[in-house]
């Protein structure tokens, strides 16, 4: 397979809105670099922004393979890299035990399992490497993650180096739970993704909700604006007024009201004191607001 190539970012841009994805300049400038000159990017912004979207924007652009190492406390080599095969292991000793097989090359590569980041390094198609959420992983897999990200090699003990025989395109994503390191950020491109204005986020719920009712999805996003200015445990993303607007849509709806938004909030808030804030104090303020801005 031969991945795509651009060559401008405008070019880049009307390729990642075929995808279904509707990237700033911003955002297609640093996509368009981190392809041009095979440098890793790191995406930071809130949750549901459109970080993991972007990567999985460009796998379908170029198209490329999409392999996704999704991070958490306690990430360790075996589950991200690769691990030995045991019970294979074991059966080519009982083998060599009767003399049918040599046991010289137990760990050669035919008993590597590889996980994901092994499997982008080594593979020879195009490939989009979404490491998500690092900042969920632990300082020790950040570092570990050095070796990979600066010379597209990972060195297993028992066999040696191995070099990438295609650079994959890496995106990282971080929701910024906790400072990544300096080293890190250096061998990377970096790009701030922000919740976006009313007027792109309304483009946004065009572009992924087909057909979703004009009004419906400008009093969507305004409600969902507003929403992100009071002082919510877990302000919704893009992702959710997204979920949202097909909910509403799915229910024939066009345009909001009351009892209509009553129903259908938990598309947006994940928490249950969310929920009881905006029902109790600013639901009819919102919803308002929503109306007004929908003209």
């Amino acid at each position: 397979m031969t991945a795509r190539t651009f060559a401008t970012i405008d070019d880049l841009q009307a390729g990642l809105l075929d995808a279904s994805y509707l990237a700033d300049r911003g955002l297609a400038s640093v996509l368009f670099l981190a392809l041009k000159l095979e440098k890793p990017l790191l995406l930071e912004g809130e949750a549901g922004v459109g970080k993991t979207e972007a990567a999985k924007a460009m796998a379908r652009v170029l198209p490329a393979r999409l392999i996704r190492l999704q991070c958490y406390e306690g990430l360790d080599v075996a589950h991200a890299v690769y691990e030995w095969n045991y019970s294979r292991q074991l059966l080519h000793i009982r083998a060599a035990q009767e003399g049918t097989v040599s046991e010289e090359e137990l760990f050669g590569p035919e008993f590597l399992i590889r996980r994901p980041l092994l499997e982008a390094i080594e593979t020879d198609e195009p490939v989009v490497l979404l490491i998500d959420e690092i900042d969920r992983a632990d300082d020790e897999f950040e570092a570990f993650l050095l070796e990979v990200l600066s010379d597209f090699q990972i060195t297993v003990p028992e066999i040696g180096t191995i070099q990438a025989k295609r650079r994959p395109v890496v995106i990282l994503t971080s929701n910024r739970t906790r400072e990544l390191h300096d080293a890190l950020k250096r061998r990377a491109l970096f790009h701030w993704i922000d919740h976006p204005s009313l007027e792109r986020e309304v483009e946004i719920v065009r572009l992924r909700v087909p057909g979703v009712p004009e009004r419906l999805a400008l009093q969507a996003a305004a409600f969902v604006q507003g929403l992100r200015r009071l002082d919510l445990e877990k302000p919704p993303g893009v992702a959710e007024t997204i979920d949202w607007a097909q909910a509403l849509a799915a229910l024939g709806s066009h345009e909001l009201d009351p009892d209509l938004v009553e129903s259908t909030l938990g598309s947006v808030l994940k928490h249950h004191e969310d929920l009881q804030a905006v029902r109790d104090a600013a639901l009819a303020d919102l919803l308002e607001e929503a109306r007004v801005a929908a003209g």
